[in-house]
């Protein structure tokens, strides 16, 4: 389905919705990592509007990026930022090199079960990360993925946490998360929100925030006021020249220097693969089920890393909170994160006072929503009855996301999925039957389509095995391509083997550049 001003309802309604998650995100990953906050409203104008423009993905939204705070943190304390600036600029032309070299296919790679593990951990994660904002303790909301709150070594952990934030829960924001939580579920579930798509339950839920809290400071009742440092905090410029003056350039002599590329290449490549990730997953979440091209995809992020870097943002990536945002709320065409960019860039000049008004308690609800359909049970329900080679990788990643982070999580759910396809590759080399025949027994061994080394072990265990003064046919009929490795076993076992153990060895249909003739009788002495 083609970009089209058909679903323009939708796509503004929707990019409304990716915008309202969008800004706290943008601001809170720009404080963490070491940026001016302006830095990540940024670096989600271009990601919304250019690379939302460019990319060929319906749903697929970019910005600043969770993943990419410790590294981009490390390299403005190593670099400075007009030096970091650079290796983002330098990261982008990297970036666009290897979506013209079509690099972009290793995303076709990653297991399926891989890719919903990841998506259930970073529900789990929102949720988990969510609460503490939640409960009115959001000191700093630090976006997608990680807390830097600091907090006594006996509370931190994965509930530690959790546990140490009820300790300055606050009854405003309680309410307002409930109250949140409550209408968009409504929108979800009453028959009559349901076809309202004029107003989105995300819009009203913060609507309904801003009141609740007006209200609560008509009362000027500390236990219900949220205060402002549990509100939006988007910087406001005083004149033209000072919002203007929010913008930065790259150092250009940083170019020459070894290190800023070797960040650049850092930055490239751990935002290469996010972004590819979270594309396939993008693609998996699509009610459409369209497919984006990655190769495209990586070209679109390397121009608007560029653009980034040259005006003072951050690295971006497709980031999955705003990409299930986005199809969460209906978007239809990749115009819906352009529109979510254009609003990032009228609410930065027009609205900051507005927009500042807005408790982190009710983006807080929206995101717990929005993990919590991410990591919905029926999902580990549907995953248990695809069978165990499904189910296990499923597991692991989920947990090993969780634990650890993105990155490391999803390596080790590939290597459990590797290890599941090599098992399986094992018991798929051949197809093993025994039938009864009147000259004695004849044991048949068919050859599968393609046999590798990693066969071989299963291989010469099933020969080992084969019972003395037996009758072996190996049949190559079906068969494309056998490994030397595998060559090699066969010959050993015809040549003393079977001599040993008085085994009659027949091959069948082997091809002749393999070497080894068909019907090939092996006897022992004794016949």
């Amino acid at each position: 389905m083609k970009s089209s001003l058909q679903f323009h309802s939708s796509d503004v309604l929707s990019g409304m919705v990716v915008f309202l998650v969008a800004l706290p995100l943008c601001l809170g990953i720009a404080v963490a990592s070491g940026a001016p906050p302006f830095a990540g409203i940024i670096t989600g104008i271009i990601g919304g509007i250019v690379v939302g423009f460019m990319s060929n993905s319906n749903v697929s939204v970019s910005g600043p990026a969770a993943g990419l705070i410790a590294i981009v943190l490390a390299a403005i304390t190593q670099l400075g930022y007009e030096s970091f600036l650079a290796a983002v600029v330098g990261a982008g032309i990297i970036q666009l090199v290897l979506g013209l070299a079509k690099a972009g296919g290793i995303s076709s790679y990653f297991p399926t079960a891989v890719i919903e593990g990841m998506l259930v951990a970073i529900g789990i994660i929102i949720i988990k990360k969510e609460l503490p904002h939640a409960i009115g303790y959001d000191t700093e909301h630090e976006g997608d993925f990680y807390s830097y709150t600091i907090i006594d070594k006996e509370d931190s952990g994965f509930f530690g946490e959790l546990i140490h934030s009820f300790n300055f829960a606050h009854n405003g924001a309680i309410i307002v998360t409930l109250v949140s939580i409550a209408i968009l579920i409504a929108f979800n579930k009453v028959a009559f929100l349901k076809k309202i798509k004029a107003i989105p339950g995300a819009l009203v839920a913060v609507i309904a925030g801003i009141i609740l809290n007006e209200i609560f400071k008509s009362t000027a009742d500390a236990n219900l006021t949220i205060v402002n440092e549990h509100l939006v905090r988007l910087p406001m410029a005083k004149s033209v020249g000072e919002f203007f003056g929010q913008f930065d350039a790259p150092a250009l002599a940083a170019f020459s220097k070894p290190e800023v590329w070797v960040v650049a290449v850092t930055l490239a490549i751990v935002a290469s693969i996010e972004t590819l990730l979270c594309l396939e997953a993008g693609d998996k979440m699509d009610p459409y089920k369209r497919f984006s091209n990655a190769n495209t995809e990586l070209r679109a992020q390397g121009v608007g890393n560029i653009l980034s870097g040259l005006l003072g943002g951050l690295p971006m990536t497709s980031v999955i909170v705003r990409t299930t945002a986005n199809v969460n709320a209906g978007a239809r065409t990749k115009l819906s994160a352009v529109y979510h960019g254009i609003l990032l860039l009228l609410s930065a000049i027009l609205i900051p006072q507005v927009l500042n008004m807005i408790p982190m308690a009710s983006l807080a609800a929206i995101l717990i929503m929005i993990g919590w359909k991410l990591a919905n049970p029926k999902v580990f329900q549907h995953m248990w009855k695809n069978g165990i080679q499904q189910f296990v990788p499923f597991v692991v990643t989920v947990v090993a996301v969780v634990a650890t982070d993105l990155l490391k999580g999803v390596g080790v759910g590939l290597v459990v999925s590797i290890i599941f396809i090599l098992r399986g590759n094992m018991k798929l080399a051949y197809r093993f039957r025994k039938e009864e025949y009147d000259e004695g027994e004849t044991i048949h061994i068919d050859l599968a389509q393609e046999v590798s080394f990693l066969n071989k072990a299963a291989i010469k265990q099933t020969l080992a095995d084969l019972p003395k003064n037996s009758k072996v046919l190996i049949d190559a009929g079906n068969t494309v391509y056998i490994d030397f490795d595998v060559l090699e076993l066969f010959r050993d076992f015809i040549q003393s083997g079977a001599k040993e153990r008085n085994i009659e060895v027949n091959l069948v249909n082997f091809k002749t550049e393999y070497k080894m003739a068909d019907a090939i009788h092996v006897h022992s002495e004794k016949k």
